[in-house]
């Protein structure tokens, strides 16, 4: 039998609206149709149940919005990445767009799952629900401690972890928190523990429900051990024409 050749190709798309409350599996099954509807030439698994080999970078949780969500597949052949972009977008509901598609080659670029080191966030508070304390002030004073430490679940137990080597910036942006954290799956850093954890600091518990998050960007790590450089998943492909 003759070898396909895979092309790996990364998918960079937004989330919004309603979509957000789509959650991570069904967003998968979604782009696996987007991906039947737009004709592309997605190459399968082998074996008795085959399927599109894939794979997203970061799942998102239900109720975030982003701009910087990733997803890699790969094709049987070369097809021109804008063309993979708008054939895809053709294909797209209300909600999902895909911003970018590049070609990523074998090597350390070319898995995004476990590329994934840091994301970036904004955190707004909806109307009428922000705190009635000073917060925009206290931010660097929260950043300042030693050790910042929650205390984490799991199935079987529950321990405490100091957080602040995860936060990397925290900064007031206009009316908003921005956030880069850890991402990675040894260190995976929410923005909704870092922001209640930051309110509860200062001595406030928020409302349900009181901010909204969106995620804007997902990096990977270039650098060295203990020297971090943070390279968008986007910027590690390239357009192919």
């Amino acid at each position: 039998m003759e070898e396909v050749c895979a092309v790996k190709v990364r998918i960079k798309f937004e989330k919004l609206g309603a979509m957000k409350f789509i959650g991570h599996l069904d967003t998968m099954r979604y782009f696996q149709k987007a991906i039947r509807r737009a004709g592309l030439p997605i190459a399968y698994s082998g074996g008795y149940s085959p399927h599109m080999i894939m794979s997203f970078a970061a799942p998102l949780g239900v109720g975030t919005t982003s701009l910087g969500e990733y997803f890699d597949m790969e094709l049987t052949e070369t097809v021109p990445t804008t063309e993979i972009a708008n054939r895809l977008n053709a294909a797209m509901v209300e909600g999902f767009r895909v911003l970018s598609a590049r070609q990523v080659e074998d090597g350390k670029a070319s898995k995004a799952m476990s590329l994934v080191a840091a994301a970036d966030y904004l955190v707004e508070f909806r109307d009428g629900k922000e705190p009635d304390v000073e917060w925009r002030t206290k931010i660097q004073e929260f950043l300042d401690q030693p050790e910042i430490l929650v205390t984490k679940k799991t199935k079987r137990s529950e321990k405490q972890v100091n957080i602040r080597p995860y936060i990397y910036k925290m900064e007031l942006q206009g009316e908003k928190i921005f956030l880069k954290l850890a991402s990675a799956s040894a260190n995976y850093t929410k923005p909704e523990m870092v922001t209640d954890t930051f309110f509860a600091w200062l001595g406030t518990e928020l409302a349900p429900f009181a901010y909204m998050v969106q995620r804007l960007e997902v990096y990977g790590d270039v650098g060295e051990e203990n020297a971090p450089v943070f390279v968008s998943l986007e910027a590690m492909g390239e357009e192919v024409e």
